[in-house]
């Protein structure tokens, strides 16, 4: 039986500010009879998503009763050798709340750049190095790691524009959201989850039918979380074979879900 009753893909943008209208930035939501919808903003003078609308949203349908499984193409944290150097403690809420506070790219006006480039907040002393990968980045064989800025396939500037919207989200609905695998392996019944994906794992599975690339990708996830629970075979990606020291690190780095 599936575990969930619906299922959001998103494919994430870090360009701009948190409230600029973004084509990149896309929603698809499924459910367990019908296949991935594009799901516009509300109305309002923007065309397209926001980040901070995004969130917004993402708390409202979260806090409803339907268990929801969401995906997010951005990482959900750094390398351990980022908690090494920094001499952070090796926990996920507390990382949260420290990037936030040397990176706060959910403040009006704040293009990632601005941080990086010293105009606001402390990026320089909470830097990394894009040498430094994660184990699930390694495993997939192609990710970049979550510091490898200005280069194609990216997910450096999303990943640094969309950790504080996951605090948010935290913040606001506590315990009434699974953060995967943080808050643990095993996603408690009828709970709502956030997951971090990988669209390439799977956008060639799925034809494209004339989607743009940034909904085609927030499309397929949408698809394979419905596609994969249906069937019954989420269990085993929510439980990758690692061993008992690599859980350890990917309770603190995060892990991609269906990556195995």
């Amino acid at each position: 039986m599936a575990a969930f009753s619906r299922y959001i893909g998103i494919d994430y943008s870090g360009a701009e500010t948190p409230e600029a209208s973004l084509k990149g930035l896309r929603v698809y939501m499924a459910d367990r009879q019908t296949l991935p919808v594009e799901i516009e903003p509300p109305p309002s003078p923007r065309k397209y998503w926001t980040r901070r609308g995004l969130a917004d949203w993402l708390v409202d349908q979260l806090g409803q009763d339907p268990p929801t499984l969401v995906g997010i193409d951005h990482g959900f944290s750094f390398p351990l050798r980022y908690f090494e150097v920094h001499h952070l403690p090796p926990d996920w809420p507390a990382f949260l709340e420290d990037f936030h506070q040397h990176w706060p790219t959910d403040e009006d006006s704040t293009y990632v750049d601005f941080v990086r480039d010293s105009v606001c907040g402390d990026g320089a002393s909470r830097m990394g190095n894009a040498r430094w990968r994660r184990l699930c980045e390694e495993r997939t064989g192609k990710a970049k790691s979550v510091f490898h800025f200005d280069v194609p396939g990216s997910v450096a500037k999303s990943t640094h524009a969309g950790l504080p919207w996951l605090r948010f989200i935290r913040r606001n609905l506590g315990m009434q959201v699974h953060f995967w695998p943080f808050d643990g392996w095993a996603i408690p019944s009828g709970r709502s989850a956030v997951a971090e994906v990988y669209p390439s794992l799977w956008s060639r599975d799925y034809p494209r039918e004339g989607r743009t690339a940034d909904q085609h990708d927030a499309y397929c996830v949408a698809a394979w979380l419905r596609q994969t629970d249906q069937a019954g075979g989420l269990d085993e990606f929510l439980h990758p074979p690692l061993t008992p020291p690599m859980q350890t690190v990917a309770r603190v780095e995060g892990w991609i879900l269906g990556v195995l």
